[in-house]
């Protein structure tokens, strides 16, 4: 019990690295929740301030995510075949971290670049399988949102598929709902046509 809390807590401390917010602020000297649609990650930074500036972001939460497997499987010196367990703990708070930062009154991102990183950290050919379903997914829709719902299922779907153990299930499918729940917005503005286009957003000029 006491390595599945390390763990998760070195998780979340790794998460609450926050590049949108940590970035906008000192650079830009504005808070980014106040942006967009007020969520602090890479997708809303690239609306809000330009491509590039979004894809940094991006790139500093995918591999806060692989650095806090890493620690773990050196720390642990584990693999995905021998304790997947504490590894999707470990995820999973990275995860909750960037979502829910203790400093930023637990209001932050989405989590779907961490996500990458994630699958990144747990195996490089699931990662690279997991990019190849956002971007196609995201490519085919015009839509961000969609891209993330196509890879949280499926991540389940794999974690289920490959029998990992209950809680690397479980997590999967929390992370699944956590996803959808934090995206419902999307999800609605997409119904009513108002939400963002990535033809838009890849369009749009560094401010």
């Amino acid at each position: 019990m006491q390595d599945l809390l390390i763990v998760s807590l070195i998780g979340y401390l790794f998460g609450n690295i926050q590049a949108a917010y940590i970035l906008t602020k000192y650079i830009k000297k504005v808070d980014i929740r106040s942006y967009g649609h007020g969520n602090a990650g890479a997708s809303n930074v690239a609306e809000s301030f330009g491509m590039k500036f979004g894809l940094l972001v991006a790139i500093i939460d995918i591999l806060k995510a692989v650095l806090s497997i890493l620690l773990i499987k050196q720390l642990y010196a584990i693999t995905m075949e021998t304790n997947p367990t504490l590894l999707y703990l470990n995820g999973f708070g990275v995860i909750l971290g960037h979502v829910f930062p203790f400093y930023m009154n637990f209001k932050g991102g989405k989590g779907t670049a961490s996500l990458i990183g994630v699958l990144l950290g747990l195996d490089v050919y699931l990662g690279l399988a997991g990019i190849f379903v956002i971007v196609s997914a995201t490519i085919l829709t015009d839509r961000v949102a969609l891209g993330t719902f196509c890879l949280t299922l499926f991540w389940a779907i794999l974690t289920i598929y490959f029998r990992l153990g209950w809680i690397p299930i479980l997590v999967s499918l929390l992370m699944f709902i956590l996803s959808f729940k934090l995206h419902l917005p999307n999800y609605r503005r997409i119904m009513n046509n108002t939400e963002g286009r990535l033809s838009t957003v890849l369009k749009k000029k560094v401010k």
